[in-house]
């Protein structure tokens, strides 16, 4: 019996990409936005209504993407990174339970709950802003059915205008000759858009019960990333300079420093390896060789 999908927020950064990778396979998608080029268009946020459409499509698994993604923002409008980040999980969560339906929820949530010294596993949690905490709130709701939460971050080249990745802005910030300022004291594990996609279908597919870091091997700091990348595209990085996170004077909310992940749990529950960060970076730069 084909599986059918929802998609949560489908038309942002990972959901474009990820919905062309699904409708590869075997499953009937359909896509949700709160505003945009959807098969569904609501709000998430609005529980009644969020029954009323989930009823009639009655999912066998949720992708939960919707999300309030920009840390400034979640700080100045804490109720409205309540709304996106914790309330619209708790709706998915409620019709679920209540309705008795067979479905799966995967949660993607974020890798900003990290802070500190070393690797992180997955019980390390350090909550530094309201985006964090809006995003915990949310795995908690997700934990109270069957879910796999994947705690991630993600860097390749945007398939939608209105979204920019981080190596978007390390791309188009150099090919304009404008000045970057590229982080030395913060560090990270992210992976890319295409191998997470692949990771969301595998969960699809297995359904592992849980909360799992999915991220690369080997993190390193923003600005080593951001000059491997720009290098192995032959990029000018003379506009680009390195400092660190006390220094910046365009940021307003509070940055956790290190949110490396330890992926073992992931790797080991689907028998799978995931990447090395650099060696992410070619096939990185690739997507952005197809631009010229």
């Amino acid at each position: 019996m084909m599986e059918t999908i929802l998609v949560t927020g489908a038309t942002g950064l990972l959901g474009t990409d990820l919905v062309l990778h699904l409708k590869k396979y075997d499953y009937k998608v359909i896509t949700h936005s709160l505003s945009r080029h959807a098969d569904i268009l609501f709000d998430l946020s609005d529980r009644s209504k969020s029954y009323e459409i989930l009823e009639k499509i009655n999912p066998s698994v949720i992708i939960n993407l919707v999300s309030l993604t920009s840390v400034e923002l979640c700080e100045e409008k804490v109720n409205l990174a309540y709304l996106a980040n914790t309330l619209s999980v708790e709706n998915l969560v409620n019709w679920i339970s209540r309705s008795g339906a067979d479905c799966h929820l995967v949660q993607i949530s974020t890798d900003h709950i990290y802070d500190g010294p070393g690797l992180h596993t997955e019980e390390q949690i350090t909550i530094t802003n309201n985006y964090g905490f809006s995003k915990y709130a949310g795995e908690l709701a997700a934990i109270q059915v069957p879910s796999t939460i994947l705690r991630t971050n993600f860097v390749g080249r945007s398939k939608v205008s209105h979204r920019e990745s981080l190596t978007d802005w390390v791309y188009y910030s150099l090919t304009e000759k404008k000045h970057v300022q590229a982080f030395n004291d913060v560090y990270f594990s992210p992976i890319s858009m295409k191998i997470l996609s692949e990771m969301i279908e595998l969960v699809v597919q297995k359904k592992p019960i849980g909360i799992y870091n999915l991220g690369s091997h080997n993190g390193m700091s923003k600005a080593d990333f951001d000059f491997a990348f720009a290098e192995y595209l032959k990029l000018p990085t003379d506009t680009m300079k390195r400092i660190n996170l006390n220094q910046q004077t365009f940021l307003k909310a509070n940055r956790p420093k290190n949110m490396l992940m330890d992926s073992s749990k992931f790797e080991n529950e689907l028998s799978l390896k995931l990447p090395d960060l650099l060696d992410l970076i070619p096939p990185l730069a690739l997507e952005y060789c197809e631009i010229n």
